[in-house]
């Protein structure tokens, strides 16, 4: 299970203050649903503001990224899912979107919250996803690690 070595509990975070949107792909409906819900929660919880904007796939999230960050926003929280097909066509998409997204936030300055989920299967991604007896929750995590880096960096900024 790729959260072997995960962090047992994630400390509270205040993200009052903070502008974040959540960036989502639309494939995979079920797990895409679950992984925003979970980035919802994270960021409810931590008293940030958000606002969700979707994308049809997982190869236009770092272009909206970009410009969600670049008209304001504090962090991005991107969700998608990518499912292994018989044809390489899995390779590509999953290499654009994580470059692309290691360049938004390098460009920006801003944080990325990774929440691409790169899968075998369908089942791979039920268990990530955040849904009753999943043993995971990336869209969470995503949120977490965009609020976590958003703080780290407005300290370090003074």
């Amino acid at each position: 299970m790729s959260g072997a070595g995960a962090p047992s509990a994630q400390e509270r975070i205040d993200g009052s203050g903070l502008n974040v949107v959540i960036v989502a792909g639309s494939w995979h409906e079920t797990i895409s649903e679950a992984l925003i819900a979970g980035a919802q929660r994270t960021l409810d919880a931590a008293g940030a503001t958000h606002t969700l904007v979707r994308v049809p796939g997982s190869f236009e999230l770092p272009v909206v990224s970009k410009a969600a960050l670049e008209s304001g926003a504090d962090a991005v929280v991107a969700l998608g899912v990518i499912i292994r097909g018989g044809t390489p066509h899995f390779e590509y998409v999953s290499a654009a979107a994580t470059d692309g997204l290691t360049r938004v936030a390098l460009d920006t300055g801003k944080p990325v919250g990774f929440g691409v989920l790169t899968l075998d299967d369908e089942a791979q991604g039920i268990d990530r996803s955040g849904l009753p007896g999943s043993k995971e929750d990336k869209g969470a995590e995503a949120a977490h690690a965009a609020l976590s880096t958003a703080l780290t960096l407005r300290a370090l900024r003074g």
